[in-house]
């Protein structure tokens, strides 16, 4: 399921990236790799603020449907 689905709070586990490669190649470098651990920090019209490896970050909703958990 897309990370969109994940409520605040949550902790889950990143198991896919889709979309197209400079996508995929972005959120690479913001952490979101396969198998790394996520935490939903707050949700606010399906836009997220994640934790990833010790820092925040705010995604989309359409860069967070890319991330399957």
């Amino acid at each position: 399921m897309p990370l969109t689905m994940a409520t605040v709070g949550q902790t889950v586990t990143v198991r896919k990236i889709t979309g197209k490669d400079d996508v995929r190649q972005h959120l690479a470098e913001l952490g979101f790799v396969v198998d790394t651990t996520v935490t939903v920090v707050s949700e606010m019209a399906g836009n997220l603020i994640l934790k990833v490896k010790d820092s925040r970050i705010a995604l989309d909703k359409g860069m967070a449907n890319r991330i399957m958990i």
